[in-house]
C-alpha cells in the first residue's frame, strides 16, 4: 500500500551538475577507452541510450573537482536559497545514494559536516536509483507526523571516479561487458528537495502537495542485477580477498549491471503500476505530467508498450525526461528531473505529477504522486506570505520573506558569484537575527516603550561612528582604488547626521541621557573596533562587505520590524523617524554599493574574497550587538 500524505508540501527543488556539459565525442577525455574493443562498445551503447551530454565531477586528468559531499552541498545550498529558508530551520537531513566518498560514516552525516550544519536528525539511504525515493519517503513521514516542520531530502551520485581508465590497470585494461557497459551510461550530479509542513507558493499562486509514495522490492524473486563489491559471478565479496589489490584484480570492485535482467525490471514495475490503478491510487487518464526515470532511451518504447498492453497508455506529450542532456545520474536522476521540470513547465491547479523510478539493483519499483493546488487565500500558506495586518493575530510565528539586499540573478554577470555567496550568508544572518532575544520579544508581542528606549540608547553611539570609519577608509584608498573614494564619501555624507535622528527617537521614547553619555553594548564595541581597525589598513575594500550587512539590515530587516513596533509601542509616529527613513532610503544606498562593488571587482577580481570575509565577520558582530540589546549598559 502507498503511504498517503496530507500535510507534506514541496517547498523547493534544485540540482547541481558539475562542470560543463560533456558531449559524446569529448567523453574519451574523461572515460578513456580501455582497449581496442572499447570504441565499438561505446558506439553501440551511446546509439541506444540517447544521451548526448552529461557532467563529470572529475577533470580530464582524472582529478576530483567536487567530492560526493560537495556535489550534494551545492544542491542543498541552491535549494535553501530558492525557498529562502536558513539551514538552521532544517530539522532533518536525509540522503540517498549508491556510494559516497567514504564507506562510513553515512552519506547524510558527511553532507551535514560539509555544510557545517547545526545538530539535526539524519538518515542515510544506500541503494541504487530508488535510494533517493527512500530519503524522500522518510522525510515526508517525519513531516506528516509533525516531528519536523522542514526537511531536506538529497541524492548525489559520482560514479566517474570508478570509470577512470587507471582503475582498470590491475586487470590489464580488460573488463567484462557488464562493467564496460556502465562506463558509457552513468554520470555525476546531485539534487535536493525541501519538504515542509507549511505550503510554499510556486509560480504565483500555486502550491505542490506530495500525495503519496509507494515502493516495493522484489529482491527475493530475482538475482542481483546491478552491483559493486562482488565478483562477476557474484560468488565472492571484495572483503573475502586477502587484500584490496587482489579484490580489484579479480574485478570485485568494478561496477556492473546485468543487462539481461533489465526486461524483468520494467515488466515487474508496470505490473505494480497496474495494481495501483486497480486500487484507485492513480489512473493514466489523471496523469498530466509523467516523469519516468529510464536509464536509456532504448527502454522508453518498452515502457510505452507495457503500458499499452495494460490499457493504461500515457500520451507521449505528457512524458518529461532530461536524459539526453543530463545523462543517467542514478538516485539523483529523479531529483534533477523534477527540479528542471518545475523550472521549465507552467503548471495549473489540479494537475498531477506522477514519478516512476525503477531500480535495477535487485529489482525495485518506486512511484510518487504530486498534485498542484491553488493556494488561493488559504491561511495555512507559509507565514512569509501573510499580510502584516494579520501578524499578531496569527498563531504561527511571524517570519517574513526578508530577501537578500541584492538578487544575484539581476546583477551584472561578473558580480553574480559574489552576490550569490553574500545572499547565502544573508539568509543565515537574517535567521539568526530573528532568533535574538530582542526580536523574539518583539515578534511575540511583548515589546514596550522601555524596551524600545533601551534599544535606541545602545544604537545611537553605534550609528554615530558610521560616517567616521567610512571616511577613514576613504583616506586609506590609493592608486586605482582612489576612484571609490567619491562614492564612499558621498555615502558617509548622507549618513553623518543620521545619529541625530535616532537620538531624537530615543528622546521621544522618554530617554534623558545626554548624547555623549550613551554607550555601545559589548557587541557594538566589538563591531566599532573591528570597522575602525580595518578602515586604517591600505585599500580596505573589504569594508564593502560591512556596508552590505549594515545597509541591508536597514533596508530589509527594519521595514519588517516597523509595523510591529508601531503596534506595540505606544508612541507617536515621530518616535520612529530613523527606522522609517532607513527603510525608505537604504535602497538608494544599496544601489550605490552595487556600483562600488562593480568598480572594485573590475580593478581586482580577487577582492571578492575580502568583501565576503568582511561581510561574514560584520554579520557575526552585528548579531552580537542584537544579542546584548536587552541588557542595560
Amino acid at each position: 500500500m502507498p503511504i498517503q500524505f496530507d500535510h507534506v508540501y514541496l517547498a523547493a527543488a534544485s540540482h547541481f551538475l558539475p562542470g560543463e556539459p560533456v558531449d559524446n565525442q569529448a567523453m574519451d577525455a574523461y572515460i578513456a577507452p580501455l582497449n581496442r574493443i572499447s570504441g565499438r562498445i561505446k558506439q553501440r551503447i551511446l546509439a541506444e541510450n540517447g544521451i548526448q551530454t552529461r557532467h563529470y565531477a572529475i577533470d580530464a586528468n582524472g582529478h576530483t573537482r567536487f567530492s560526493h559531499a560537495q556535489l550534494a552541498a551545492q544542491a542543498v545550498q541552491a535549494c535553501l536559497a530558492q525557498s529562502n529558508t536558513p539551514l538552521s530551520e532544517i530539522g532533518l537531513l536525509t540522503m540517498g545514494s549508491s556510494g559516497g566518498d567514504a564507506l562510513m560514516p553515512g552519506f547524510a552525516n558527511m553532507l551535514q559536516g560539509e555544510l557545517g550544519a547545526p545538530p539535526m536528525q539524519t538518515l542515510s539511504s544506500q541503494g541504487v536509483c530508488a535510494a533517493g525515493v527512500s530519503a524522500i519517503e522518510f522525510a515526508a513521514q517525519q513531516i506528516e507526523l509533525g516531528a519536523q516542520q522542514h526537511a531536506l531530502a538529497v541524492a548525489a551520485e559520482m560514479p566517474s571516479r570508478m570509470f577512470k581508465r587507471s582503475r582498470f590497470a590491475p586487470r590489464g585494461y580488460q573488463s567484462d561487458f557488464d562493467a564496460h557497459f556502465l562506463r558509457w551510461m552513468l554520470s555525476d550530479g546531485a539534487g535536493a528537495l525541501q519538504l515542509s509542513r507549511q505550503p510554499f507558493v510556486h509560480q504565483g499562486n500555486l502550491r505542490i502537495k506530495l500525495k503519496w509514495i509507494h515502493q516495493k522490492s522484489f529482491a527475493g524473486d530475482y538475482p542481483v542485477c546491478m552491483q559493486l563489491g562482488l565478483t562477476e559471478d557474484r560468488s565472492r565479496s571484495f572483503l573475502d580477498f586477502p587484500s584490496s589489490s587482489e579484490a580489484e584484480a579479480a574485478g570485485a570492485l568494478a561496477l556492473r549491471q546485468d543487462i539481461r535482467l533489465l526486461p524483468h525490471l520494467f515488466d515487474v514495475c508496470i505490473h505494480e503500476y497496474v495494481k495501483l490503478v486497480d486500487q484507485g491510487w492513480i489512473h493514466s487518464t489523471q496523469v498530466d505530467h509523467f516523469l519516468c526515470h529510464y536509464s536509456s532511451a532504448k527502454f522508453m518504447p518498452v515502457v510505452e508498450e507495457l503500458l499499452a498492453k495494460a490499457g493504461l497508455t500515457i500520451p507521449a506529450e505528457r512524458w518529461y525526461s532530461n536524459l539526453s542532456s543530463r545523462g543517467n545520474t542514478g538516485a539523483a536522476s529523479i531529483f534533477i528531473m523534477l527540479a528542471e521540470f518545475l523550472q521549465q513547465k507552467t503548471l495549473r491547479a489540479g494537475e498531477k505529477i506522477f514519478c516512476f523510478i525503477p531500480e535495477s539493483g535487485r529489482i525495485t519499483a518506486a512511484f510518487m504522486l504530486f498534485e498542484v493546488e491553488d493556494a488561493g487565500s488559504d491561511t495555512n500558506t507559509h507565514p512569509k506570505y501573510q499580510s502584516t495586518a494579520n501578524i499578531l493575530e496569527s498563531s504561527q510565528p511571524y517570519t517574513p520573506n526578508i530577501q537578500a539586499p541584492h538578487n544575484p540573478s539581476e546583477a551584472p554577470e561578473p558580480l553574480q558569484p559574489l552576490l550569490g555567496r553574500l545572499a547565502s550568508l544573508w539568509q543565515d544572518y537574517r535567521s539568526s537575527v530573528w532568533r535574538t532575544p530582542v526580536i523574539h520579544q518583539l515578534v511575540s508581542g511583548r515589546f514596550d516603550v522601555a524596551a524600545y528606549r533601551n534599544w535606541t540608547a545602545q544604537w545611537v553611539p553605534q550609528v554615530r561612528e558610521g560616517s567616521l570609519w567610512m571616511r577613514e577608509a576613504v583616506a586609506s584608498l590609493d592608486g586605482d582604488f582612489a576612484a571609490l573614494g567619491a562614492l564612499i564619501d558621498l555615502h558617509a555624507s548622507d549618513e553623518q547626521n543620521d545619529f541625530q535622528i535616532l537620538y531624537q527617537d530615543y528622546q521621544a521614547a522618554g530617554g534623558t541621557q545626554p548624547l555623549d553619555a550613551l554607550r555601545r553594548n559589548p557587541g557594538g564595541e566589538a563591531l566599532n573596533s573591528y570597522l575602525h581597525a580595518l578602515a586604517a589598513t591600505p585599500n580596505p575594500v573589504g569594508l564593502l562587505g560591512a556596508i552590505y550587512i549594515i545597509e541591508g539590515t536597514g533596508q530589509r530587516i527594519v521595514p519588517a520590524l516597523l509595523p510591529l513596533l508601531r503596534q506595540q509601542v505606544a508612541l507617536p509616529p515621530q518616535a520612529f523617524r530613523f527606522l522609517e527613513y532607513h527603510g525608505a532610503n537604504d535602497e538608494h544606498h544599496l544601489a550605490r554599493w552595487l556600483a562600488a562593488v562593480e568598480i572594485t571587482l573590475a580593478l581586482a577580481p580577487e577582492a571578492a574574497d575580502a568583501i565576503y570575509a568582511t561581510a561574514r565577520r560584520t554579520a557575526q558582530l552585528y548579531l552580537m550587538q542584537f544579542d546584548h540589546i536587552q541588557e542595560p549598559v
